[in-house]
């Protein structure tokens, strides 16, 4: 479902703005460093397995970091891990090294206010995310070779 350059994504699905939450390095956190994701979220803000499985592709997911080029990727659930699947930001679908995983994210709400974590695929360090931002999947813009 698209219309002329955009891609519609379906109306069950959230956009979830997350930034850096305080740490050593950025002590007032930083707005600059954070993830935007299309999510598909049940009705108390938990990822819900069933409705990623229909919408899997409209799930993208946008890495934003000061001083770097935005990433482009995909929302994944796969089986194994912690409580029998792991979420997790997919980069390139030819390999799993610049695959960010996140700590048990199936099993918190993605509510204003609230704190996720995601381990960067260049460290092994996992790093805390202040859920901003909660609201509907608006249309975005296609972009070439993101995914």
């Amino acid at each position: 479902m698209s219309r002329g350059s955009e891609v519609l994504a379906p109306a069950r699905l959230r956009r979830v703005t997350l930034t850096l939450a305080r740490c050593p390095e950025h002590p007032e956190g930083s707005a600059g460093r954070g993830y935007e994701i299309v999510a598909p979220l049940g009705p108390e803000g938990r990822l819900d397995a069933a409705l990623w499985q229909e919408t899997r592709d409209h799930c993208r997911v946008r890495r934003f970091w000061t001083g770097e080029r935005d990433r482009h990727g995909r929302l994944v659930h796969r089986a194994g891990g912690e409580g029998g699947a792991t979420w997790l930001i997919d980069y390139d679908d030819r390999t799993t090294d610049d695959d960010e995983a996140g700590y048990r994210l199936g099993t918190h709400a993605f509510l204003e206010g609230a704190y996720v974590s995601i381990r960067g695929a260049d460290d092994a360090a996992y790093h805390t995310f202040r859920v901003d931002r909660v609201g509907p999947a608006r249309p975005a813009a296609a972009s070439p070779g993101s995914g």
